[in-house]
């Protein structure tokens, strides 16, 4: 499914970045200040690597590193997914949910161009909501059986765990019509 939109009609043409040894306080101060949820570490023009809000809780303050002490590279991801300006959006939000990421730095010939986010799509495209909830998915599904069902009637893809009404024996497998690959548009 094209959506017509390009990653260059939605993406930030001046995301917020930050030069190498910025310390996670500072750099939460930044987020604060500009309202973002992420920031692209740089060094001398080069993208190193992207710290989330998450990365700050997650690997920082559960971590009970110093803020002031430690620089955002020992929390950063350097392992960057990226995507070029001429995708589709559909595309993005693909990678996105593939990786379970909610940022793209969009790169160019080398060069970092610009940066994708799921808010970003959303503002142009809101019906490709779906494709972001689709990248949800119950942790636990045997803790949250479906009100109503019994065991034997509840219709859970073998491969993704999704309810569907739709399921098919598939090489010994019930599959819904996504994981059978029957719902896929290019």
């Amino acid at each position: 499914m094209k959506t017509g939109y390009k990653v260059a009609d939605c993406m930030t043409i001046r995301p917020v970045t930050v030069e190498k040894g910025v310390s996670l306080s500072e750099g939460a101060v930044m987020m604060k200040d500009k309202h973002v949820g992420s920031l692209l570490v740089m060094e001398a023009g080069k993208l190193l690597g992207l710290v989330t809000e998450q990365d700050l809780v997650r690997k920082a303050l559960a971590e009970r590193k110093d803020p002031a002490k430690t620089s955002l590279e020992e929390v950063m991801h350097s392992e960057l997914i990226s995507i070029t300006p001429d995708k589709d959006i559909y595309d993005a939000l693909k990678v996105m949910r593939d990786y379970n990421i909610r940022h793209l730095p969009v790169m160019e010939r080398g060069g970092l161009v610009g940066f994708l986010t799921i808010k970003d799509v959303l503002k142009i495209q809101p019906q490709l909501f779906d494709i972001i909830v689709e990248k949800f998915e119950i942790r636990e599904p045997s803790r949250k059986p479906l009100i109503g069902s019994s065991s034997e009637d509840i219709s859970l893809c073998e491969e993704c765990k999704n309810y569907s009404e739709d399921l098919q024996e598939t090489d010994g497998l019930f599959l819904c019509a996504s994981c059978r690959g029957e719902d896929e548009e290019e």
